[in-house]
């Protein structure tokens, strides 16, 4: 009997240590997913269609062109070889997209404040992190939605610095208690740099705002040279209003932040149905031609500026006219987007990861992994609104952000896809458990050596048996995220450094604590 207690403490202090072991904070050589990983084994267009798809944008933009355009816009794109129609429409002859394409810039880097979060854009690799204007906040413990404020845009960047599998932060709400649209873009920036050091993503309401904007900036950057180097904000910009339409004050507001050194999101948001062909290969085609025009565009006014191409044509449910971010079909547009950035050779980013439920439930969970997981394979590398969005882009939820952690972190582990080499086939593993083993692989040496490193473990995810579940007391998930919500929250660490924070509140009116 004594020796069978010692067995059972000998196996409860080793189950003991490699818990805690599985708490701690894990090297990067040793973590099983990371930022950056490479994506692109699922191809949902075959290098066929993925050419069809480009031959027939080039041909809509030969042809039917975009209308709209600034004075200025026209200008620089007419100096590089677009023609501007009776109609007033720009045209672009294949030869002027080439030309674009051939200076557009690739292996891009987009810095954070903090170097470990830079993300590297180059092939297949891929980040998720945040995005939208939600103009509501989910409030899951009244069931019911209020309005979002510039607090909590706030916390939702502080949320997102301590997330290991949300890779970025572009603004997923608008601040709706600042009434004033210039004070708003300029809380906007300083909430999400003071929550996280992670790369922000910002739009602004006005062309006018730049420059005030980018003051702030600047005064958070530690002067104009020090922000040029590191541009740790880009440009969120809606340039066209599909369908093959300019967006007038968007071009000029990204003319400002080119000039500005501020990396762009191209971004080109046709419904299908709606704003955009029906169909999933015609939405696709509309969008690659608009942000072609836009390549076209930034590439006239400074060759090489760093842009993402933003391919976010978005599903429509054509029985109500509601959008349907949470559907398959939304799922397939994003992957078909990832296969035309990879045949350009660009950066790029979709939409992945929204959901159409109310609230964070099992519709939100399906809908969710969904086109995140399929983002992920198709190695798209920038999966916009990935992490808390509900009710098709109307309500951010700050429990469904903290849950997206374990979610994304599922869909990185299918990312990361499966190793075959001599020693993953096991053969070795197999002789050693069946040929006078113990005949399980439960505790081998091998075994608890790959645990951390091949596999990923949920933070609130629940893996218990029933009968654990009720000896814990049955732990609620929504109930353990509004928790670690809390826990996050609680620590009230800023981001900027306390004297710069000082100076920062003293010139500008900000709106959160």
């Amino acid at each position: 009997m004594v020796e069978v207690q010692e067995r059972k403490s000998r196996r409860g202090g080793g189950r003991a240590a490699r818990v805690a072991a599985r708490a701690a904070a894990l090297p990067d050589e040793v973590r099983p997913i990371r930022p950056g990983m490479e994506g692109g084994t699922l191809k949902v267009l075959s290098d066929a269609q993925v050419r069809q798809i480009h031959e027939a944008a080039l041909e809509a933009l030969a042809t039917i062109g975009l209308a709209d355009a600034p004075q200025s816009g026209i200008e620089l794109m007419v100096g590089v070889g677009a023609v501007l129609g009776e109609d007033g429409r720009l045209r672009f002859p294949r030869a002027v997209v080439e030309e674009a394409l051939s200076k557009a810039a690739r292996n891009l880097t987009l810095p954070a404040r903090d170097p470990q979060h830079d993300l590297e854009l180059f092939g297949r690799k891929v980040h998720f992190g945040t995005a939208g204007a939600a103009v509501n906040v989910v409030d899951v413990a009244n069931n019911s939605y209020r309005h979002s404020t510039s607090q909590d845009l706030y916390e939702a960047a502080r949320i997102t610095q301590a997330l290991d599998n949300v890779h970025f932060f572009q603004r997923p709400m608008v601040c709706r208690d600042i009434a004033d649209n210039l004070e708003m873009d300029l809380n906007t920036i300083y909430g999400a740099v003071a929550g996280t050091t992670k790369h922000i993503g910002t739009s602004f309401s006005d062309p006018s705002h730049v420059a005030p904007c980018m003051e702030l900036i600047h005064m958070l950057a530690g002067g104009e040279e020090a922000w040029r180097a590191r541009p740790f904000i880009s440009n969120s910009n809606c340039f066209v209003v599909p369908p093959m339409k300019f967006a007038t004050e968007s071009c000029e507001t990204m003319e400002h932040c080119i000039r500005a050194g501020m990396p762009i999101l191209l971004l080109s948001a046709g419904m299908a149905g709606a704003t955009a062909p029906s169909t999933i290969a015609g939405a696709v085609v509309q969008s690659v031609a608009e942000c072609l025009a836009g390549v076209v565009y930034v590439n006239a006014l400074a060759p090489g500026h760093p842009a993402i191409f933003g391919t976010w044509p978005f599903g429509l449910d054509l029985r109500t006219g509601a959008m349907c971010l949470g559907s398959g079909e939304q799922a397939l547009l994003s992957s078909a987007c990832a296969q035309m950035h990879q045949f350009y050779g660009l950066p790029g980013g979709a939409a992945g990861g929204a959901s159409d439920a109310k609230m964070p439930d099992m519709q939100a969970g399906w809908e969710q992994m969904c086109s995140n997981v399929m983002a992920g394979l198709s190695g798209l590398n920038m999966v916009y609104e990935a992490a808390g969005m509900h009710a098709s882009l109307l309500g951010f939820c700050l429990e469904s952000l903290v849950l997206s952690d374990d979610l994304i972190g599922q869909a990185m582990r299918c990312v990361r896809g499966i190793e075959v080499n001599e020693e993953t086939l096991a053969l070795d593993q197999m002789a050693e458990v069946c040929l006078g083993g113990p005949g399980h692989y439960l505790g081998t040496d091998k075994t608890l050596a790959l645990m951390q490193s091949d596999f990923v473990y949920p933070s609130l995810g629940n893996r218990m048996s029933p009968k654990e579940w009720e000896e814990a007391r049955k732990p609620d998930l929504m109930a353990n995220a509004t928790a670690r919500k809390e826990a996050i929250l609680a620590q009230g660490a800023s981001q900027v450094d306390p004297d710069l924070d000082r100076a920062v509140r003293e010139r500008y009116r900000i709106y959160f604590t």
